[in-house]
């Protein structure tokens, strides 16, 4: 998949390392770049306390796939629900990115040897970042580095629900498997052992966990829709919003049934929010903060 057909960008809310961060990052993969960086201004200080000047936000590729990064403040703090796995296709690759992943880290499952990969480890990195490590072909993937969805608590079971819901919304998506755990005596609900799935092309995988975890889904990674047009931001915001929390409404982002955060967010948004002009983007910036649903007209006549 080519970056600029990626409808889809994992976004990562960190405290104020989101430049660190994707410094980090680019360093120890094989290819990545910072794209742009928008800065913090006076406008809204009331609502992201962030000083005049520090960075906001970080347009990044990793392997070709786009990502982009936050500084949000504390309020969201990473944990395994969502995860990142990296397919490596030589032990060398695999061997150095877990070493430089995992310092200053925790070790969330050993790297060693599974039964689905001679080398697999899970962490999280010094930023709290959860990454999957393992040895195996991208062709069996499609991608090189894939957003990972963990159902825990009373997410549990729900990875199926979720898997075919999303295929549902997002056109040019299918279901490339399921691997399914049946129900025990010990665990009443059938789950999901591990999926995999594309949205418009971009893959995702899924897994259900009834161990003990003391995490859920946040808005600590979320998924930023890019939209053509309002008619596009309408049908998203509608069918992803359906059955979720309408308190987490804000600012094109929105929480869905399951738990997982979103971003309805028009192209256009990136040039007004980068224009030359100040005062300019002071004006969107104020109009989209009273918003919801982004509404496109509506920030082009601020």
């Amino acid at each position: 998949m080519k970056t600029n057909d990626q409808k889809i960008t994992p976004f990562l809310w960190f405290n104020t390392q989101a430049e660190e961060a994707v410094e980090f990052y680019i360093s120890i993969f094989k290819s990545g770049e910072i794209q742009r960086v928008s800065r913090y201004g006076k406008e809204g200080y009331e609502h992201h306390r962030m000083p005049e000047g520090s960075a906001m936000a970080v347009d990044f590729e990793l392997e070709g796939q786009r990502f982009s990064a936050l500084n949000g403040g504390p309020a969201f703090p990473f944990n395994p629900s969502v995860s990142f796995y990296i397919t490596c296709e030589t032990e060398k690759e695999a061997d150095q990115l877990w070493k430089s992943l995992s310092e200053n880290g925790s070790i969330l499952m050993p790297y060693e040897k599974y039964d689905w990969s001679e080398k697999y480890g899970w962490l999280q990195d010094r930023f709290g970042l959860s990454w999957q490590v393992s040895l195996g072909k991208i062709k069996d993937v499609g991608q090189k580095i894939t957003p990972s969805l963990l159902f825990v608590g009373e997410r549990f079971g729900q990875a199926k629900q979720a898997v075919e819901r999303y295929t549902q919304i997002f056109k040019h998506s299918k279901v490339d498997g399921i691997l399914m755990n049946e129900p025990t005596k010990l665990q009443s609900k059938t789950s999901v052992m591990h999926a995999q799935f594309a949205l418009n092309g971009y893959k995702f995988m899924a897994m259900d966990s009834d161990l003990a975890h003391d995490f859920t889904f946040n808005e600590a990674v979320s998924f930023m829709v890019h939209c053509e047009d309002q008619s596009e931001i309408d049908y998203y915001w509608s069918e992803l919003g359906k059955g979720g929390d309408p308190k987490a409404q804000q600012c094109g982002w929105l929480k869905d049934e399951f738990g997982i955060s979103w971003q309805i967010i028009p192209n256009v948004l990136g040039q007004l929010m980068t224009h030359k002009d100040t005062e300019k983007v002071k004006r969107v910036t104020r109009a989209m903060l009273q918003m919801k649903k982004i509404n496109i007209k509506g920030l082009e006549e601020a």
